[in-house]
């Protein structure tokens, strides 16, 4: 049985391009075959400002969007989220949208395809992979960094990759199924 991999498109303001980048690596990471792979994204969650009652370690969630966002979470054995840089940090959605749960995180890897300006995203991912250890998520440093983005969109901004996003992705979900499996055995084994 393959994995399963929560592409999660992490920007949720209007305009992005996160979701053309997500949608690019949901095929890619398809083409892969080691994952069933599932485009996830914040946006369609609409998770406003953290606003469950009780501390997300409970579980004990009343909000319809905090069900759904859990059910998704839960489900994935590997993430990997497609993020921006915002002021040299992490979109408030995704920090956000992390701190909506705990135990669903427990034990799972993490993969990043950053994009920005020179920097590619890559000082959000540092900030993030800092953040998700907290979460018990094991983050990879192989990663995809797009370094000027907006030079890879057409017309209609659908995003087309270069050798390099190419040859990054397939580093980075090698490493996730080598992971993946192993802290799926680990949480298999403490059920």
């Amino acid at each position: 049985m393959a994995l399963k991999l929560n592409v999660i498109v992490c920007s949720t303001r209007p305009g992005r391009v996160g979701i053309s980048i997500g949608r690019w690596f949901e095929e890619y990471a398809k083409a892969h075959g080691g994952f069933d792979v599932s485009l996830e994204d914040l946006a369609d969650y609409a998770l406003p400002v953290f606003d469950e009652p009780h501390h997300p370690r409970l579980r004990k969630y009343e909000h319809d969007h905090t069900k759904a966002w859990s059910k998704s979470v839960e489900s994935a054995d590997a993430f990997v989220f497609v993020t921006p840089e915002y002021n040299f940090g992490p979109p408030p959605s995704l920090v956000n949208a992390m701190n909506y749960l705990v135990l669903e995180w427990h034990n799972k890897v993490a993969g990043f395809v950053s994009y920005g300006g020179v920097s590619g995203g890559i000082r959000a991912t540092q900030a993030e992979k800092l953040m998700m250890t907290s979460f018990k998520i094991m983050p990879l440093p192989e990663q995809v960094m797009i370094p000027m983005f907006s030079q890879h969109l057409d017309e209609e901004k659908r995003f087309t990759p270069n050798e390099i996003h190419l040859a990054s992705a397939k580093a980075m979900l090698d490493e996730l199924a080598r992971w993946g499996l192993a802290l799926k055995g680990m949480r298999d084994a403490s059920a």
